[in-house]
């Protein structure tokens, strides 16, 4: 018996069931997955092999790409994440009713002057050529078909001269002290404020931690006696999962990790998540706040920034602020190891900038 499911990518999927065996495809078209699942029945009832075929008719446009590589993902265990899926998606959207053959040079970089026209920075578009050089390079290592992802390789240089693709401009803003006790003292004072943001501010810098780890922790994580709570699936671009990391809570930056973590234990008895507030939420909440005060130029991940400077600036070595903030690769630190601790803490936009990507 033979099911049929649409993927979101909105690939048909088919599982046949007969005689105890199982066996299951993803097709571009549900016709076509009906043919196979026929094909399959038949094989298995003259007891030979079932032959694993694509679609009769071969992809035509880039958007048919995008779907093969996201089917093929997702069938070794590997689906697509967020991030990624919503760049695949937007050029889905921008090259994906292109033809394959029409993916030329001047097409390519035709697509990346109107996307810089747009807004898209030369960090953002390095995204979009990679996931294309991806998405082009599979096509013809696993499924053989005639594509060439040399275009790509051109049109990106082409638009690296002309300073429309590259590598982001690095952040140079860090939150002065006076600013990180107005957005506490207001959002503490505001009735209309249910998140505890002043609190969540004060341990992003306490811990070096990103917005959305911050909104994960459960209280399982956190080790009472040690003092620790362990971050699970941390970024990390090699690896994704299973990336579990143990961190103590400090008291050197100008904050008591340990003590906030107190605080938050009363207000959620010590139940579910630590703060448990979506991290779309805190974001907003945050932004709302430093329009309010005027604080032009901030977002929550410069406290991340301003943690891991301050790390450096009480004394740490290298290797510890590597511990606390998740570096696998020391050279990403290694150039802010000559920070004064005697660094006056209300001015500091950018002197001594750590960047944490």
């Amino acid at each position: 018996m033979a099911t049929f499911t649409k993927l979101e990518s909105g690939s048909w999927r088919v599982q046949v069931r007969r005689k105890r065996q199982y066996v299951a495809n993803t097709f571009l078209r549900r016709h076509d997955a009906e043919e196979w699942a026929l094909d399959a029945e038949r094989s298995i009832d003259r007891g030979i092999a079932v032959k694993r075929s694509r679609p009769h008719e071969p992809p035509r446009i880039f958007s048919d790409l995008i779907t093969l590589h996201i089917d093929d993902m997702t069938e070794v265990g590997k689906p697509v994440r967020r991030s990624k899926a919503a760049v695949l998606e937007a050029l889905k959207v921008s090259l994906g009713r292109v033809k394959i053959q029409d993916l030329t040079r001047e097409r390519l970089i035709e697509f990346g002057k109107k996307r810089a026209k747009q807004g898209a920075g030369p960090s953002t578009l390095a995204i979009d050529f990679s996931f294309i050089r991806t998405i082009l390079s599979h096509a013809a290592a696993v499924h053989g078909i005639e594509v060439s992802a040399e275009n790509v390789r051109l049109a990106r240089i082409a638009l690296k001269h002309l300073d429309l693709i590259g590598k982001g401009n690095e952040r140079d803003r860090r939150p002065t002290q006076g600013e990180l006790d107005e957005l506490t003292e207001y959002t503490e004072n505001n009735p209309r404020q249910f998140i505890p943001l002043g609190r969540v501010i004060r341990f992003a810098v306490a811990t070096a931690m990103r917005q959305q780890e911050i909104c994960r922790i459960e209280w399982s994580d956190v080790h009472m006696q040690k003092r620790t709570l362990k971050i699970r699936d941390r970024k990390d671009p090699r690896r994704k999962d299973g990336n579990h990391q143990t961190i103590p809570l400090l008291n050197v930056t100008g904050y008591d990790a340990w003590q906030l973590v107190l605080e938050q234990r009363i207000v959620t008895r010590g139940r579910g998540r630590v703060f448990p507030h979506h991290s779309k939420s805190v974001g907003t909440a945050f932004r709302r706040s430093c329009k309010a005060l005027d604080i032009d130029d901030l977002r929550f991940h410069d406290l991340r920034h301003e943690g891991t400077s301050r790390l450096f600036e009480a004394g740490f070595p290298i290797e510890k602020v590597a511990m606390v903030t998740g570096h696998k690769d020391w050279r990403m630190l290694r150039r802010y190891t000559n920070l004064k601790p005697s660094l006056n803490r209300g001015h500091r936009k950018s002197t001594a900038l750590i960047v944490i990507p």
